[in-house]
């Protein structure tokens, strides 16, 4: 996994459930590129078409609130998105998105919130713990990663991590 990604901003408010993420009419399909043709269709029918590999969510309080759907995550992921940055996440969702591999669940401040808008060019350097906001020409800190989430996430996953 790349220590710096690029990509640009779909940004959200708060409490962005799992239905929102993933409608449950579709949690029947087991393939990962049919999860993803549905991405946020519950909160933003056009979120498929406007995203690009690489790219990220930007949201409020409580991402991934409602339902455990292992879905939301790789829906997510196979959508081209590498990582969410909230102002908090349920834990359950951030669980299913660092055991699966599937997303970066990074905390950020509400100052940083605030300042990324929808369709920002932003960089995020991990190791540095930094966004540069390559639109409005603006750094902001992140909350550190936790070490193991890292690793897990890099190993692809619980499973592949606990083989290593």
């Amino acid at each position: 996994m790349e220590e710096i990604l690029r990509g640009r901003v779909h940004k959200y408010g708060d409490n962005v459930d799992t239905d929102a993420i993933i409608p449950g009419r579709f949690l029947k399909e087991m393939d990962p590129k049919k999860l993803a043709e549905h991405a946020m269709e519950g909160i933003d029918p056009n979120f498929v078409k406007k995203v690009k590999p690489g790219d990220f969510i930007v949201a409020g309080k409580n991402f991934g609130c409602g339902s455990s759907r292992e879905h939301a995550p790789i829906a997510l992921r196979y959508s081209g998105i590498k990582a969410v940055l909230a102002k908090s996440f349920a834990r359950i969702f951030y669980r299913n998105a660092v055991d699966g591999g599937h997303l970066i669940p990074i905390e950020i401040d509400n100052n940083v919130y605030e300042r990324l808008s929808d369709g920002d060019e932003i960089e995020i350097d991990i190791s540095k713990g930094i966004i540069r906001n390559l639109t409005k020409g603006e750094v902001y800190n992140i909350r550190p990663i936790p070490e193991l989430v890292m690793k897990i996430i890099k190993a692809g996953g619980i499973f592949m991590f606990k083989h290593e």
